[in-house]
């Protein structure tokens, strides 16, 4: 997979990078999905524990105006908004490439009802670090259902979309 191009190229021309992408001719599927698998499970795996356990860590009192085991992190709403966005929508779209590449495997069930599981303790979770008052739960619910809902689109666009722009020409 990562040997530079055969031929009469110079050093000067080939780029490292090319080396590591996948090759249709040479790369066999099984491998690119095996790869696949295990970014997405170290992603799984990252963003679930930054949404378990935020940034900054949790108050441990409940002293000042906090109350303990909120979000420090949530004291600054916007950069809080973000992290938990981007964090839910990373966490969504890897477990969606998860769920995608064992669809058929054995134990296909079994994976599919530990991902939901897992993506309902993100969001307990989330729930209980998180101060009522600094979040609308509405929008962390979506940022989890885009990947799902844009990867519906685009099947649905492929499947349909050239018959739906057939009728118009």
């Amino acid at each position: 997979m990562a040997n530079p191009p055969k031929g009469n190229s110079t050093a000067g021309s080939w780029r490292w990078f090319k080396s590591f992408q996948y090759d249709k001719e040479h790369d066999k599927p099984a491998d690119a999905r095996n790869v696949l698998l295990v970014v997405a499970a170290l992603i799984t795996a990252v963003t679930f524990q930054a949404g378990v356990n935020p940034p900054g860590g949790v108050w441990q009192d409940s002293e000042s105006g906090h109350t303990a085991g909120r979000s420090i992190y949530a004291t600054h709403k916007i950069p809080f908004y973000v992290f938990l966005i981007s964090n839910t929508l990373a966490l969504s779209s890897s477990i969606l490439v998860i769920i995608c590449l064992t669809y058929r495997f054995p134990f296909h069930f079994e994976v599919w009802l530990a991902t939901i599981s897992m993506l309902v303790t993100y969001g307990s979770a989330v729930f209980a670090v998180t101060p009522n008052e600094s979040v609308k739960f509405r929008y962390i619910l979506f940022a989890a259902a885009v990947p799902v809902l844009i990867r519906f689109l685009w099947e649905a666009i492929n499947r349909w979309g050239r018959k739906f722009l057939g009728l118009f020409r």
